[in-house]
């Protein structure tokens, strides 16, 4: 995505693909006169934290009943858990809400990371 973007008067050309930003100076933002062209200055940031892909995982879906960001994950491929074991913790709205098991088995992919942002119905993991 492109994003025109204007910061202390000058405009900025922000593309974001991925996790990756490029920002590129595109001249004064109130119509005042260019300066002299000078080289485009290229800034990357730090990707922010995303929802990880959905891995292939036989078994029931556990998905996330808000969108929110994830603060700690407390299952890992293999585990087995319990009817009740908290899984995941969801940060929405400022509040820390625990993902609980839905019933006894076997974790067979975990399908998100700590830091990540999740949306309403986004798998988290898969349980057989």
């Amino acid at each position: 995505m492109k994003y025109v973007v204007t910061l202390n008067g000058k405009k900025y050309e922000v593309e974001v693909e991925k996790g990756e930003a490029t920002a590129v100076y595109a001249g004064e933002a109130n119509n005042a006169p260019t300066p002299t062209p000078t080289t485009p200055t290229t800034e990357t940031s730090t990707p922010a934290p995303t929802q990880a892909p959905a891995q292939a995982g036989s078994g029931d879906p556990v998905t996330s009943p808000m969108p929110g960001a994830i603060l700690d994950v407390r299952c890992s491929n293999g585990q087995q858990v319990k009817k009740g074991d908290i899984l995941f913790i969801l940060e929405a709205m400022k509040m820390e809400n625990e993902i609980f098991a839905p019933k006894d088995g076997t974790i067979t992919s975990v399908c998100t990371s700590k830091g990540a942002t999740v949306e309403t119905g986004s798998v988290l993991c898969t349980l057989s």
